[in-house]
This record gives C-alpha cells, sequence and structure tokens, in this order.
C-alpha cells in the first residue's frame, strides 16, 4: 500500500493526508517515493525543472528511474512539495536529452509537427506556461500533479477566443476527467517524458 503522511497547508491551515502516488518501473513493479514521515514540507514557489524530479530505484528489480517529486495541492492555492528521504531518493536531473525545461521540449515538438513560429506568450499560470504561434495556442504544466478537466477547458476557451487550434503538455499526466474533457473538446493531450521525447496520450494527440 501506498505510503501516505499528514500534512497542514501553512497559508490557510487545512489539514490533508498526502498519499505518496505510485509509477510503473520497466519490470512492471510500482515504484513510490520514500515520503519523509518527520519532514516539513516546503512552498513551492519558483519552479525549476531540476528540483521537479528525483530518482528514485526499483524495490523489485533495483533500476533507477526518474519520477515527479512529490506535491500537494491545497484548494486555497497553495502547493507544498512533500519532503522525501534518502538515500533511495536522488537529485533528479533534467533528461529530455538536449533541452533545459519543459518548455523548451514542448517548442521542440510543436515545431516537429510544423509550428515554426511558436514562442512564449509571457503570461503565467498556476498551471504552468502558455505559448502561441500562427493559428495554435498550448499550455506546458511542469508541476507533479496530475492535469485536471478545468486546465483543459481554460486552455479550450483561450484557444476558441483566439480562433486557434489548441495542445496541452503535461510533466506528470492527467487524471481521467481530464482525458475524458480533452477527448469531448478534440484537444490534443501530450505527456512530457523525462526519458524521451513528448508522447501522445489521447486520440488527438496521435492525429495532431
Amino acid at each position: 500500500m501506498a505510503e501516505s503522511v499528514p500534512v497542514r497547508c501553512p497559508a490557510c491551515r487545512r489539514s490533508h493526508r498526502y498519499t505518496a502516488p505510485s509509477y510503473p518501473c520497466a519490470c512492471g513493479a510500482p515504484v513510490t517515493a520514500p515520503l519523509d514521515l518527520d519532514g516539513v514540507p516546503d512552498l513551492v514557489g519558483h519552479r525549476a525543472w531540476d528540483e521537479e524530479w528525483i530518482t528514485v530505484r526499483c524495490g523489485r528489480c533495483g533500476t533507477p528511474g526518474q519520477w515527479p517529486r512529490p506535491e500537494l495541492g491545497c484548494v486555497c492555492g497553495t502547493v507544498l512539495r512533500i519532503p522525501v528521504t534518502g538515500p533511495p531518493p536522488l537529485p533528479g536531473k533534467p533528461a529530455v536529452r538536449a533541452t533545459t525545461d519543459p518548455v523548451t521540449a514542448a517548442v521542440r515538438h510543436l515545431r516537429r509537427l510544423g509550428h515554426e513560429d511558436v514562442r512564449r506568450t509571457g503570461r503565467h499560470s498556476p498551471s504552468g506556461t502558455g505559448l502561441v504561434g500562427r493559428g495554435i495556442l498550448a499550455q506546458v504544466d511542469p508541476s507533479a500533479r496530475p492535469t485536471t478537466a478545468r486546465d483543459v477547458e481554460c486552455l479550450w476557451l483561450a484557444a476558441m477566443t483566439e480562433s486557434a487550434g489548441c495542445l496541452y503538455f503535461s510533466v506528470a499526466g492527467y487524471d481521467g476527467e481530464a482525458r475524458a474533457r480533452a477527448d469531448t473538446l478534440d484537444v490534443p493531450l501530450f505527456l512530457l517524458d523525462p526519458a524521451g521525447p513528448a508522447r501522445p496520450v489521447n486520440g488527438p494527440a496521435d492525429r495532431a
């Protein structure tokens, strides 16, 4: 069973119970970051690609893998980074080959799709960074929380007002409602995999 710890938001004092997510190793075994039961969560402010990942060894085969660092989002809007124990977790390193951050990885993927004029919008939101090109809007979510249906809907609405198409890039993936909503709205969803290029995760992305 996945490990869980009590967490209190320092901003609004709400109490939460955080359960560490599990990720599949190549051998098929679930890998879960070991949480520090006595650690104090840190507030997430400025984000850096290096800080978003940790390396955790699979308990079955011993293979090290890079996974999103555990985070909890409070309903008040505060994001907390949950402490993990060592030595199993080691500082993560960017692994999207020559890229320095997930935004760069998304831009390169968009250019491979034929959108040569893609650039940052200059506007930042809680769900990440916006990209814009001729007839296209994209959102890049670098956080360790799965992208939600509301995130997808906000991008789709913004694209509708600009009469543009849209694509979503996420580091931590998408929850079930986000995938279902994206399929309904025909929004391509891509996963920014630290071990390689962006991967399509729904039908619209396969057709992009």
